[in-house]
């Protein structure tokens, strides 16, 4: 059976998820600019719930070379995780060669003992991902959130299928990006990946003018809807009730073609 989980920035994300089925969560801040750190308040909150929560530990935007200062504040926040009770962190940083930073990463799964692990989209920015798949292995990752290399899932469904092959069960691959109701059948069917992640956001009214006015919202607006997270639930459930069948038509379960991430 395929798993979905939800990515989700604030309190509204997190109980849309919820409400719509979601498997597990990943919980961040920022989403538009991919997410970053949620906060200890929102880490709280998600705590209380009785799904599966795992933080994204990001500290800035940008690329993934962190410094010293950086990794205190990522392994303080991995402390608050697991103070707070949450079932796993998201962690990723390299090296300025386009590897795997090995040294702090592994400084980071430990201070994570105990705790899932799952290897975020710094993944995705590596020069061999074949090689970062046995390395990610050997830190003791439990899964990996892969676009396959691409900009979207979709479009790197021929590498995400080659990441599943080599994985022999030894690590979960979590296809992520650009995934929907419109081609999450497919995607599930060609590249044999058994979690799947998402935002599962539309597009909301735009902000008051005075909140663009000063500054304090963005021009377009988009929410965690527990309706698309349904919607995207019961096709990956029908997949799996179909024997893992190519479907002969794609599902017509659409909310939006906004729908997603």
């Amino acid at each position: 059976m395929s798993l979905l989980e939800v990515c989700v920035d604030d309190v509204a994300g997190l109980n849309a998820a919820i409400q719509g089925g979601a498997d597990r969560i990943e919980l961040c801040s920022s989403l538009a600019i991919g997410g970053l750190t949620p906060s200890a308040g929102l880490m709280a909150e998600a705590s209380h719930h009785s799904v599966p929560v795992v933080a994204l530990i990001r500290p800035r935007s940008g690329g993934f070379l962190y410094s010293a200062a950086e990794e205190r504040v990522m392994l303080r926040d991995i402390e608050l995780a697991a103070e707070l009770g949450l079932a796993g962190v998201a962690i990723g940083a390299l090296t300025r060669e386009g590897s795997l930073d090995l040294a702090m990463l592994g400084r980071l799964a430990r201070r994570a003992e105990g705790l899932q692990l799952t290897l975020h989209r710094a993944f995705d920015l590596v020069r061999d991902q074949t090689t970062a798949l046995e390395e990610a292995i050997s830190l003791g990752f439990h899964r990996i959130l892969s676009s396959g290399g691409a900009p979207s899932a979709p479009a790197g469904a021929a590498q995400l299928a080659s990441l599943v092959e080599q994985s022999r069960s030894r690590i979960q691959i979590l296809a992520g990006s650009g995934i929907n109701s419109e081609n999450v059948a497919e995607l599930l069917f060609s590249t044999g990946v058994q979690e799947v992640h998402a935002s599962c956001r539309t597009l909301e009214l735009e902000p008051a003018p005075e909140l663009l006015a000063f500054g304090f919202a963005g021009p377009s607006c988009r929410a965690t809807s527990a309706m698309v997270v349904r919607a995207l639930k019961l096709c990956i459930l029908e997949h799996g009730q179909n024997g893992n069948r190519p479907p002969f038509h794609l599902p017509t379960h659409r909310v939006s073609r906004r729908e997603g991430e």
